[in-house]
């Protein structure tokens, strides 16, 4: 592509790099200069414009962003028509986010006449979200260096997990003297939290805070058309032996992971019993804020798998509610129960 200042006459088909005013005669930043622009122009004095000139080999800015947006786009996802060389990509459906990271980063660095910005990976979305853009910053790439970000980008690096999950069992355990009020609050605010995924609670069982009576609960959940359990225990977890995770064991599950680098939300316990995901819930998770267990449910929700791995990758980020004025971040008067 040749960039810079041209004489009127020859700069016929180009682009206008700069908004131009003539007496009665206005070009565009970025429209073509047409003939008879070019004529009206030249009447006004105007001998030399700054312009871009396509060459052989070249793709102009929207074909390209359009190309590129068209194979990151992945399953529920709506590209945006072009223009000036930004095509945006949308959510198609509410869910979460999937972004391959190594290809958006892959992309970046091919040229830096193509750009390629996403929302966070594993972000809620809903339908008709911005979930991504891509730009082209000049008024068009080589078609070999094109051909080579479609090449390292790969299909479908950009696409969202829509909610499958409709249905979910609780189970709250209780110690004397607990008041059924909060269950009742805590009831209310995750139904709340499942609204956006189309989810509701369909079991609501209320026991004593036991390892053998929670066992004999979670197989009963396991065996009805629950499709996520999540217990709200009376009592934060404190280890792998404790009620909710010697319950889980006791009934044939799985712990998959005790605790998470989040916070609020460090006390999280994810497991499977009969292939149905557990949630053991942190004591935050009575709380409408934002925690850990939000992007736990939110993926499991997707029925996208949380693995011990994902859970030690959520670090960095997972530092969620903290104010300047305390003075010793997270010490004194934490609960134990809240974490």
């Amino acid at each position: 592509m040749k960039f810079g200042p041209v004489a009127i006459e020859d700069a016929i088909g180009a682009i206008a790099v700069h908004s131009v005013r003539a007496g009665k005669t206005f070009i565009r930043k970025g429209s073509s200069i047409t003939a008879e622009l070019a004529l009206c122009l030249k009447r006004e004095g105007v001998d030399m414009i700054v312009a871009a000139q396509l060459e052989h080999g070249d793709v102009g800015e929207d074909d390209a962003a359009r190309r590129i947006a068209e194979t990151l786009a992945g399953e529920s996802v709506i590209v945006e028509r072009p223009f000036t060389g930004r095509s945006n990509l949308y959510a198609g459906a509410s869910g979460v986010l999937m972004v391959d990271k190594l290809s958006i980063d892959r992309l970046n660095a091919v040229d830096e006449a193509i750009t390629a910005a996403t929302l966070p990976a594993y972000k809620p979305v809903v339908e008709g979200e911005m979930i991504g853009t891509v730009k082209v910053i000049p008024y068009a790439v080589p078609d070999l260096v094109l051909k080579r970000g479609l090449a390292v980008v790969g299909g479908g690096a950009l696409h969202v997990a829509p909610y499958a999950c409709r249905t979910v069992g609780v189970i709250s355990t209780f110690l004397p003297g607990m008041k059924q009020t909060i269950i009742d609050k805590t009831i209310t605010v995750l139904s709340t939290r499942l609204e956006p995924a189309g989810a509701t609670v369909t079991a609501d069982r209320r026991i004593p805070h036991d390892t053998y009576v929670l066992a004999d609960e979670l197989l009963r959940q396991a065996a009805d058309e629950t499709e996520i359990i999540i217990v709200f225990g009376a009592s934060a977890i404190a280890d792998r032996r404790d009620v909710i995770p010697a319950a889980i064991d006791k009934a044939g599950g799985h712990v998959e992971s005790l605790g998470m680098p989040v916070d609020p939300g460090n006390l999280l316990l994810v497991g499977t019993i009969t292939g149905k995901p557990v949630i053991g819930a942190p004591g935050c998770a009575r709380s409408p804020k934002e925690n850990g267990f939000d992007w736990v449910l939110q993926r499991m929700l997707a029925k996208v798998p949380v693995t011990r791995a994902d859970i030690n990758a959520m670090g960095v980020g997972g530092l969620l509610m903290e104010i300047f004025s305390r003075p010793q971040p997270r010490a004194g008067g934490e609960s134990e129960d809240e974490a």
